[in-house]
């Protein structure tokens, strides 16, 4: 009787859903049905915007993990901050190997160049399309719309045990502005709010002391 009960209980719940749910739409794909990517998670510290998980090199670029051995590749905020307006992104091509600690991609302002180094050793997978039709992105969104590159790096674990990462990036980056507002005083070079430093400085200072920024902080 029991075993009765339970069968019309189930063919009762069937009808019921059969009349109101809506007719013709599709079931979704079980990849329809996997949740977006998130936003990083960002906290404030120091007047710097710090997001969760990223791993950065000491020439400030930022590497994200993405799966067992990709990473997404970007520059942080000291640099957008310093170079202010971008013109020009230059990625180095796709399917090609890089090492921890080689050039990646280059930034123009005007007439100011810099180079910045990859943060994980690997094979660069593909390049992000979009900040090379709008610069703008790199400045405007460095830890999410505006990153540089996919790298497939086999040994990224280990590469990461050279970064910065966690509790000590904001003293990192605290530490950077200090140096570089005793390397350029009198010009002030940080934001009123004392963290990151004043937009589009980088340009500005004569071809020496731009030099010399260049070297001390993008180890280029």
């Amino acid at each position: 009787m029991s075993i009765l009960f339970v069968l019309l209980m189930f063919l009762l719940i069937i009808s019921v859903r059969y009349f109101i749910e809506p007719k013709g739409q599709p079931a979704l794909e079980p990849e329809m049905m996997l949740a977006k990517p998130q936003p990083p998670l960002v906290r404030r510290e120091y007047g710097f915007e710090i997001p969760q998980d990223y791993c950065f090199h000491l020439g400030h670029t930022w590497v994200m993990k993405e799966g067992a051995d990709d990473a997404r590749v970007g520059v942080d905020k000291f640099v957008t901050n310093l170079m202010g307006k971008i013109d020009h992104v230059d990625v180095c091509g796709a399917n090609r190997w890089v090492r921890q600690g080689q050039k990646i991609v280059t930034l123009t302002s005007g007439s100011t160049s810099i180079s910045l180094l990859s943060p994980v050793e690997g094979v660069v997978t593909a390049v992000n399309d979009d900040v090379l039709r709008d610069p703008s992105l790199v400045t405007s969104d460095p830890y999410e719309n505006g990153w540089i590159a996919m790298v497939k790096s086999p040994d990224l674990k280990v590469n990461q045990r050279n970064l910065i990462q966690g509790s000590m990036v904001a003293p990192w980056m605290q530490n950077n502005v200090a140096r570089l507002s005793a390397m350029i005083s009198p010009t002030p070079a940080l934001a009123q709010d004392g963290g990151a430093p004043v937009s589009g400085l980088l340009p500005l200072l004569s071809p020496e002391l731009r030099e010399k920024v260049v070297n001390e902080f993008f180890l280029s």
